[in-house]
């Protein structure tokens, strides 16, 4: 199996493409509506800092913590040009308890990390111990009700196909990973006594373009405009490549 790590010099050259361009960025502002009394900030898998970044920049204190020390270092260097400070830990989920010992947060994020894990409902328990009472849990799964929407799009048939019942796949790095449907999740969410504030969709309109396509400059402000609003919609946000909830504990 391919794991994220085999693909992360992969992942940092497309961060400029127009599909992380969108993704990055309804994340920011779905978020955005919900953090603002929010005071410190845990991001799990925070990799080159973009969400943790923008956090701190708005005021947050934020720590950032992933296994990868290439991508800690790319998160401090673009924090130090924007003039804003993240504490960087090296770790991953299961390490929680020696990285960051017993402490808690207004607000954890760990957005395009359950789709890489083995068992996301345990996963999910374990960003929850790390969420106060009262606190917000920011998190992303691949959508697994629409998983043969992206390659219906494209007209690959064959795979649209074998995506309709799916839960695992290869992405678009070459990485295998997990998708889940989102009543599964809500599911989860209510045994975690998780109260939902809401959840959006994540790049629907885009989900079909081409994974190397950098964005139009004339035409990024609409189309990102276009993304937020579909995320926020009904029939359109459950057709997105990735589901956003924010709930609070």
């Amino acid at each position: 199996m391919t794991s994220f790590d085999a693909v992360e010099s992969v992942w940092f050259e497309r961060l400029g493409t127009l599909r992380n361009v969108v993704r990055q960025h309804v994340i920011r502002e779905q978020l955005r509506e919900h953090a603002a009394e929010v005071g410190t900030v845990l991001d799990v898998g925070c990799g080159q800092g973009t969400q943790a970044i923008a956090l701190a920049r708005r005021g947050h204190r934020v720590t950032g913590v992933d296994p990868s020390t290439d991508l800690l270092a790319q998160m401090g260097e673009q924090a130090r040009v924007e003039g804003c400070t993240v504490e960087a830990l090296q770790g991953r989920l299961e390490d929680l308890d020696a990285v960051v010992d017993d402490r808690t947060f207004d607000l954890v994020c760990a957005h395009g990390l359950l789709m890489y894990l083995p068992d996301a409902p345990v996963a999910l328990a374990a960003l929850v111990a790390r969420t106060r009472p009262g606190g917000l849990l920011s998190f992303t799964f691949r959508n697994g009700d629409a998983l043969a929407y992206r390659p219906g799009l494209r007209g690959q048939w064959q795979a649209a196909l074998a995506a309709f019942d799916a839960s695992r796949y290869v992405n678009e790095l070459g990485a295998q990973a997990h998708a889940h449907r989102l009543d599964d999740v809500l599911g989860w969410c209510a045994r975690l006594d998780l109260r939902i504030e809401r959840w959006y969709g994540v790049r629907v309109l885009t989900d079909g373009r081409p994974a190397d396509e950098p964005p139009d400059p004339e035409t990024l402000a609409d189309c990102l405009a276009a993304e937020l609003e579909a995320g926020r919609r009904d029939p359109y946000r459950r057709l997105a490549s990735q589901i956003h909830v924010i709930a609070r504990r």
